[in-house]
């Protein structure tokens, strides 16, 4: 048995980012990101929930009854996370397609318009002790937005999901590491 307990890994901390289409992505998991990417501030002790929802069609024989072959139909990468900052990256990511503008010196406004298609590319960094796991996302929106609470007691936060899309090369993702352990068998 090749079990080895040193190759299991915990997000212990990481970030979120967010920077317009087409921006600059990464190419390994320890480079400095582009300047254009923001920051998208602390996220819940939840953390980032990275899912894949794979629909198959399964055709079955009519003489046995019995599947005798499937197709992948579709198959939909997703982050689902809670941000935890009322600031300017975070607000405008929740309220796609509003601005946040100063009508005035220390007055700010945000006029909430209807949701409009936003894709951005993103960077999610999950880090390990020295190692890190950095997935670049080069299309991907928020496509669910969950209930803000406003109460006494309770922190405001904005849960979101993003739905990747294929981009220019066709990659939905694409991860890089500096952990030996990728190429260990």
């Amino acid at each position: 048995m090749a079990s080895n307990a040193t190759h299991a890994r915990v997000g212990i901390t990481g970030a979120i980012y967010a920077a317009p289409l087409g921006s600059t992505a990464p190419t390994d998991a320890t480079s400095a990101l582009a300047a254009a990417y923001l920051d998208m501030g602390y996220i819940s002790e939840d953390g980032i929930e990275e899912a894949w929802d794979d629909s198959v069609s399964r055709f079955v024989a009519w003489q046995s009854a019995t599947v005798i072959r499937s197709a992948v139909t579709d198959s939909v990468g997703t982050l689902k996370l809670t941000m935890l900052e009322t600031k300017k990256t975070t607000l405008e990511a929740f309220y796609r397609g509003s601005t946040i503008t100063t009508p005035s010196a220390g007055n700010y406004k945000l006029a909430i318009k209807p949701l409009v298609s936003a894709p951005k590319a993103w960077v999610f960094d999950v880090v390990d002790g020295a190692r890190l796991i950095r997935t670049y996302i080069g299309n991907g929106e928020i496509t669910e937005r969950g209930s803000v609470m406003w109460a006494n007691g309770e922190m405001a936060m904005y849960p979101v999901t993003l739905t990747f899309y294929p981009d220019a090369n066709g990659d939905l993702a694409v991860k890089y590491s500096n952990d030996s352990a990728w190429v260990t068998v």
